[in-house]
């Protein structure tokens, strides 16, 4: 039998056969991540190969990620920490993808493996080799940004804006851009804060003179995901002349409402007037004929 802790010695006799890979797989946390491996020179029966996905760090306790032998696969020598967590394509097997599917990735997962493929014959000899990269990311939530409510005389005083954002990994590059020129803007207050889970979220605030046409944004990117999530200053002015709009608007309601008030008691004037009416008429009619059966 052949076991993981030999897999030096065949390095070190057999370079000539194996070809070396180098890829870097990026995955979000808590999602399943599929490590590649994939030999193409020729088709092998699987009976006569070993396959050994493992943690490419040699100080490691346990280095073995999943194990293949002959066909089938052995659990024995699987670390517990991937005990259930791994599997591979079986449908792709023969056609020499030795892919690994890793499921429910987090931090500890992060790190660099290695696809080892040997084969049986008179002696075991190595033919083939990959290395993967298993880099772990989470989107950051939309930036949330708020600035100053100013008036039309504040041009020139100081003002401050803030941003945050969060539930992402790895930390962020936050930046502070004045829009209507595109230059960057240094914040003054950055703060990035782990969480348990892994995960980072971030406030930072921005110090900047007062113009008469602000227009700030504030970007959160995330370079594992090549996402870049931006939220802009959509200026807000309280005015003078808003006052004095209002202050308008509110005097021609109190003039509707006094009308309304006037014309319902024109009409409830009208209904008693015809109701009194009514029964002073019907009473006429009844003394009438009274006095007429006398």
């Amino acid at each position: 039998a052949f076991f993981p802790h030999n897999l030096c010695l065949f390095l070190s006799f057999n370079l000539v056969v194996i070809a070396l890979e180098d890829k870097t797989i990026v995955s979000k946390l808590g999602d399943n991540a599929t490590l590649t491996c994939i030999y193409q020179e020729r088709e092998l029966p699987l009976k006569n190969l070993l396959v050994y996905w493992q943690i490419a760090e040699d100080q490691e306790e346990c280095s073995v990620v999943h194990a293949l032998i002959s066909g089938q696969d052995n659990e024995k020598e699987q670390c517990s920490h991937f005990k259930n967590r791994t599997q591979l394509f079986w449908d792709r097997l023969e056609k020499g993808d030795f892919s690994l599917q890793l499921l429910n990735i987090s931090q500890d997962d992060e790190r660099r493996y290695k696809c080892v493929i040997m084969q049986k014959a008179e002696y075991t000899k190595m033919i083939y080799q990959a290395e993967v990269v298993l880099s772990l990311a989470a989107s950051y939530s939309q930036p949330i940004l708020s600035g100053p409510i100013r008036n039309s005389n504040s041009a020139g005083e100081e003002v401050t804006f803030s941003c945050r954002s969060g539930n992402g990994y790895p930390e962020p590059n936050v930046y502070w851009i004045n829009k209507t020129d595109n230059s960057h803007l240094l914040p003054s207050k950055l703060e990035i804060t782990p969480h348990d889970d892994g995960t980072y979220s971030v406030f930072s605030t921005l110090k900047v003179e007062a113009t008469s046409n602000m227009q700030i944004e504030c970007a959160i990117e995330n370079k594992l995901l090549r996402e870049n999530l931006s939220a802009k200053y959509m200026e807000q002015k309280d005015t003078d002349d808003s006052s004095t709009e209002s202050h308008k608007n509110l005097g021609k309601n109190g003039r509707g409402a006094q009308a309304a008030g006037i014309v319902s008691i024109v009409i409830l004037i009208g209904l008693l007037t015809v109701l009194t009416c009514w029964l002073w008429r019907r009473r006429s009619s009844k003394l009438v004929s009274y006095t007429g059966n006398e």
